[in-house]
């Protein structure tokens, strides 16, 4: 199967420390790939490369075979690249739907719109996504209002709005309820599966991370450590060491026993 997104040698730096260290991985479409690592593994840093808020020191991002370097966010965003955030981004003096219709004036190049018309425009497209992602009954209500949860599920609402074909996700499920989390990323799986889109998550809760990503990839200290099924990496020595704190003990023993 031909990858949808491929990243190759991908590196960055900065004052000389190695946030992310010559990174390659593919992710093929409908496929659901995790991102885990301890804190300042570089995760965050290579989801902002892929999406275009970073500009990597070095290594390729191709999206369709289009390599995205250099290109800003919102022309990441108008190749089909999604994403979502760990604390969410929402305008709370708006109604859910003006959210997802004000997402759709931008996808489709009608921000002159806002000055007119707006709340009429792509009201059914918008409605459309409320519905796919639970929150149609919800369509008027401000989403000042919202509990958590819900804005979690309007986030992912408009970041559908550009079709996307790769989703980020960044932290996804922080800040929720057990059974919040279980539900926003059952109906996130189903989503992909169903419509063919790449997701590639990040996530501090094992948990959602086992029960849901195809594949774990695993970073550490900027290096990718190691990728394979969810049991397979669950069982990984390696890994277990790093979460467990002594992840540079391990590096130290085996750099060693590699040594003639």
């Amino acid at each position: 199967m031909t990858a949808l997104l491929q990243v190759e040698t991908l590196a960055k730096s900065y004052a000389g420390v190695h946030a992310v260290k010559n990174v390659s991985f593919a992710l093929s479409a409908g496929e659901i790939l995790a991102l885990i690592g301890p804190n300042g593994a570089g995760k965050s840093t290579c989801f902002n490369m892929l999406n275009g808020q970073i500009r990597p020191d070095a290594g390729s991002i191709r999206i369709a075979g289009e390599n995205i370097v250099g290109l800003p966010p919102r022309a990441v965003w108008r190749r089909g690249v999604g994403r979502t955030f760990q604390i969410t981004a929402t305008f709370s003096s708006m109604t859910v739907r003006e959210n997802v219709q004000m997402a759709l004036l931008s996808y489709h190049r009608r921000l002159w719109a806002v000055l007119g018309y707006a709340g009429a425009s792509h009201r059914d497209e918008a409605d459309r996504l409320l519905d796919l992602v639970g929150m149609l009954q919800q369509a008027g209500r401000p989403c000042g209002e919202l509990a958590y949860g819900d804005l979690k599920r309007l986030e992912l609402a408009v970041a559908l709005a550009n079709q996307p074909r790769l989703l980020l996700m960044d932290e996804p499920t922080a800040g929720m309820a057990p059974k919040e989390r279980v539900e926003l990323m059952r109906l996130t799986t189903d989503i992909a599966r169903r419509k063919k889109i790449a997701v590639l998550f990040t996530e501090h809760d094992m948990d959602v991370v086992f029960e849901h990503a195809d594949e774990v990839m695993v970073l550490n200290r900027g290096e990718l450590v190691t990728r394979g099924t969810p049991q397979q990496v669950r069982a990984d020595p390696h890994v277990q060491a790093i979460y467990l704190g002594e992840g540079l003990l391990y590096d130290a023993k085996h750099r060693a026993e590699a040594t003639p």
